[in-house]
């Protein structure tokens, strides 16, 4: 998952405190217990237009409670719907000129500025904006220490980055975490209701189909294009819906993993599924999006998405705050048709129809780009000699954890163009740097006479 979920720890005898849990120690005993979970049933009876009505309300609602502040505040702008939603939002409820913060890519396809300004424009913000590029790695020191244990989501970087600059401004800084499970914002939920049509299909068609469908696609399968999208769908669509998703969700699938541990590393693992925390969740019974839904809210927000927001922010001594995350809000989304969400190839229907006159109509129409980086470049152009480096046999390589061959076939078949490992590459050396940070004894101190 890149990530350690909670209530694991990367650090023996340690655990976590999962979210909306309280932990009671009385008496010498120790209880940790939920205070509040989010239910998907029973669904509300509402017409489509008052559900519209109301997630306009409780939006305002939900920013206005976060625009209480004695400091000064400002908001992440992506230009995608949420971070868009959550401008607009601030723009009809504060008084004082909204402040706007946006981080872009010297890569076409990750750069999102040009939508950041038209929304920044629309709501005449007072907007900053910067570029990062390769030399960002400048501050994977400062990351890998932050974080206290192995993260591998690179949009940490991003995320360092938009929070060193909104703290030259602001104290307070809303952003448009929780979207995207609220109402239905990934590709891969999209592509999950597709895929249980596709099996419908008789498989000899099928079979026939993928086979010619690949051969045309990969000579055109460059990062975040369309072809790498349609070869992805094919390679998990006829597994089952669990196995689907995971293929979508996880860096390092079971055959990745036996290919990558030493067999002593391996013998250690044991029978250890990283699967099952999300097959436990997609068993549950009720509509299949619901519980893709349930499965994030568990797992992706609260593990990867909000502790990348809530370390980057702190870091920097920011506050970050997230309206999509009002309880009433979630509440009530999650009580609504899963199909108000994702129709046909529509992701974020409900929302997007909630927003019309709240936001640009390019805004509204565009898919959904993701606050990534362009990795996949990246370890082929600056920072292929630092990977090999630190990856190589004597960083990574030295720690009994990952055969030496595995990861250098990785690094070669990335390098060559091959197949796209960066975010695997990427995985690996955070783990490496995070071991050094933390594990290795540190050098000893030089003494000047």
């Amino acid at each position: 998952y890149s990530v350690v979920p909670a209530p694991r720890t990367i650090f023996k005898g340690i655990r976590a405190l999962p979210p909306g849990h309280a932990l009671v120690w009385e008496n010498g005993r120790l209880a940790v217990e939920p205070y509040w979970r989010l239910r998907f049933t029973p669904k509300r009876a509402i017409a489509e237009a008052e559900a519209r009505e109301e997630i306009r309300r409780l939006r305002l609602e939900a920013t206005r409670l976060r625009l209480i502040s004695d400091v000064p505040l400002g908001a992440f702008l992506s230009g995608g719907i949420d971070s868009s939603a959550v401008v607009a939002c601030m723009a009809r409820t504060s008084a004082a000129r909204v402040r706007t913060f946006s981080i872009g890519f010297d890569a076409a396809a990750f750069d999102e500025l040009r939508y950041a300004r038209q929304v920044a424009a629309a709501f005449d913000t007072d907007h900053h904006e910067t570029v990062v590029r390769p030399y960002a790695m400048a501050i994977l020191p400062d990351l890998v220490w932050a974080y206290d244990q192995p993260y591998g989501d690179s949009s940490a970087i991003p995320s360092f980055y938009v929070a060193r600059m909104a703290r030259q401004h602001v104290t307070v800084a809303l952003n448009g975490d929780g979207g995207d499970e609220a109402f239905g914002g990934y590709e891969r939920y999209m592509a999950q209701a597709l895929a249980a049509r596709y099996q419908a299909v008789p498989r000899p068609l099928r079979t026939g189909a993928e086979a010619l469908a690949r051969a045309a696609l990969r000579p055109f399968a460059g990062p975040r294009t369309l072809a790498r999208k349609a070869l992805r769908f094919l390679e998990a669509a006829a597994r089952p819906p669990a196995e689907r998703y995971l293929a979508w969700v996880l860096t390092f699938d079971a055959t990745a993993r036996r290919a990558l541990y030493t067999p002593e590393f391996g013998a250690r693992i044991g029978g250890e599924r990283p699967e099952r925390l999300v097959e436990q969740r997609l068993s549950d019974r009720g509509d299949p999006l619901d519980a893709l839904f349930a499965s994030d809210y568990a797992l992706y927000l609260p593990d990867d998405l909000l502790v990348k927001m809530d370390v980057a922010t702190m870091t920097h001594s920011l506050e970050a705050r997230s309206p999509f995350l009002d309880h009433e809000l979630v509440e009530f989304a999650a009580t609504l048709p899963a199909a108000w969400k994702v129709r046909g190839l529509s992701t974020k229907w409900l929302l997007r129809r909630a927003l019309r006159g709240w936001l640009p109509k390019a805004i509204l129409r565009r898919g959904k780009m993701g606050f990534g980086v362009p990795l996949s470049r990246w370890f082929r152009g600056e920072l292929r000699g630092f990977a090999e480096d630190v990856l190589g046999p004597d960083g990574l390589g030295k720690r009994g954890y990952f055969r030496p061959d595995a990861v250098a076939r990785l690094l070669a078949e990335h390098g060559a163009g091959h197949a796209d490992h960066a975010h695997r590459l990427w995985a690996l050396l955070v783990f490496e740097l995070w071991h050094r940070t933390f594990l290795d004894p540190p050098a000893p101190a030089k003494i000047t006479l």
